[in-house]
């Protein structure tokens, strides 16, 4: 069955004294998810195992994020999660602070045809 992207939501995490190119991925995700109340499954009967989640994180050095730690975060869906160049790194002194982006998609099976639009008599 073919899908299409219902949600995007984008997040921001750092970890300014660890260096924990993890740890500042899995916060950027849960300020994504955070962003997130998303009522579409209750109101279409779906169930959530029915969304495919595709993460994409953003860092300096992406060999330095678990992507399967950062999956576990994850509370819906099936996820996938890839680590990529991008966010950044900034330096005050001799500390490396990580900043880490986060984009969710979330791909749920196309519907088309499935229902339609009631509308109301107006008598």
């Amino acid at each position: 069955m073919s899908e299409k992207r219902m949600i995007l939501e984008m997040g921001m995490g750092n970890d300014l004294y660890g260096q924990d190119y993890t740890k500042a991925a899995c916060r950027a995700v849960q300020d994504a998810l955070h962003h997130s109340s998303i009522t579409l499954f209750s109101t279409l009967g779906l169930d959530h195992q029915d969304m495919r989640v595709a993460v994409t994180i953003g860092v300096a050095e992406p060999d330095k994020v678990d992507v399967g730690a950062v999956q576990a975060t994850l509370p819906r869906g099936r996820a996938e999660v890839r680590a990529v160049k991008g966010g950044m790194n900034t330096q005050s002194g001799d500390q490396i602070h990580v900043v880490a982006t986060a984009a969710i998609e979330a791909y749920l099976p196309d519907l088309a045809g499935k229902y339609t639009c009631a509308t109301q008599d107006a008598t």
